[in-house]
């Protein structure tokens, strides 16, 4: 081997770290138009089943199918939201008539019980506070300049999400238009005699998300179940949409349930500020804890079990150190789309290395 030829070999690896390192860079910054394109796949694979409806029982076209079914879920989804105004119309009333000095009255009590308990005075903590200089830190680091940048920063998320909503809706009406057309794209870049496995695996992977994505429908109606007994029982108003709203939290895996469960117990709490904390508010909200906790129990053992198993086919465990990872290296987001990303993954290197080894032991239940 002369020189010549390691040369020309460095060379090679150097232009593909550099080619590796483009791409990534190129998708990093094209991140929000991915995710646009996530978000429309979603939609149509939802969707699909009611434009086939449309298409195939009521005899409708095409097009005027696909513009119903967007219509439709367009509609619900503006329903959903709509469900919250009277929520949060009953809170912000419950809220101002609240008596702020017998709040006030109640919460010195209670601090001074706590004192009480762990054997501390009032002088001893206002001493810790005054050598701690929270307040002056406090004053210190209060810019009135977080004012103006604070309504741009509304500004900017709200033009953000009409140009997301937009896309979405553009891109989804294509996809659903065309079921091939992804598809089609993706073959342009694969070789010809690749095609056929390519094909195989956009096949599988929508036949395993639509199964996959019917299962979390399931998950999410089993826990508004529970919670809007749980809510029901206990008495507290506007329990549906409250049920509705903590259930659907549960998408964001494992950090969901937690948001849910305080979100309730918190607006269980207000709804019934006006009562007293001792007999009405801390029972009744212990109450919608347990109910909480069985939803849980039910959701941990039984329905994500069964989720995984039957729609993606992958173990638990598996699936849990998958979410993991992907939420420390994307944050929420990398949680939420962790499982459909590696049940895409897994499909398609079962059609690509189906003879490698370590794919044989990944891929065996696929």
């Amino acid at each position: 081997m002369n020189s010549k030829t390691i040369a020309n070999g460095i060379l090679r690896a150097a232009a593909i770290m550099v080619g590796v390192v483009l791409i990534c860079w190129f998708f990093y910054k094209i991140q929000s138009v991915l995710a646009y394109l996530a978000i429309a796949a979603v939609i149509a694979l939802l969707g699909r089943p009611i434009v086939r409806f449309l298409r195939d029982r009521l005899r409708f076209p095409n097009t005027l199918a696909v513009v119903v079914t967007m219509i439709f879920m367009l509609s619900f989804f503006l329903g959903i939201l709509a469900l919250f105004i009277p929520l949060v119309a009953e809170q912000s009333k419950n809220l101002s008539l609240l008596d702020m000095e017998t709040l006030k009255s109640d919460l010195n009590v209670l601090y001074l019980q706590a004192l009480d308990y762990f054997g501390a005075s009032t002088r001893s903590v206002n001493n810790m506070l005054d050598e701690s200089k929270i307040e002056e830190n406090v004053l210190k680091g209060l810019d009135l300049k977080f004012i103006p940048n604070f309504i741009n920063s509304i500004v900017n998320v709200l033009s953000n999400f009409s140009i997301g909503l937009f896309s979405v809706l553009f891109i989804s009406f294509f996809f659903l238009k065309d079921s091939k057309l992804m598809q089609n794209g993706i073959l342009t870049f694969v070789p010809d005699n690749k095609e056929s496995n390519l094909v195989k695996s956009v096949e599988k992977i929508n036949n395993l998300l639509s199964r996959y994505f019917a299962g979390i429908l399931l998950q999410l109606f089993i826990l508004f179940v529970i919670y809007t007994i749980s809510l029901l029982i206990v008495g507290v108003e506007n329990a549906i949409v409250i049920a509705f709203l903590c259930a659907l939290f549960n998408i964001i895996p494992y950090i969901g349930p937690i948001i849910g469960g305080v979100t309730m117990v918190l607006l269980t709490m207000t709804t019934f500020i006006d009562a007293d904390f001792s007999t009405v508010i801390l029972p009744k909200a212990i109450y919608v804890l347990i109910g909480l906790t069985v939803g849980q129990l039910i959701d941990n053992f039984f329905s994500q079990p069964f989720i995984f198993s039957t729609s993606v086919k992958s173990h638990p465990l598996e699936i849990f150190l998958i979410i993991i990872i992907a939420g420390l290296l994307f944050g929420v987001v990398g949680m939420v789309v962790a499982v459909p990303g590696y049940t895409a993954i897994k499909v398609i290197l079962k059609e690509f290395l189906a003879e490698n080894s370590f794919v044989k032991k990944l891929t065996k239940n696929l």
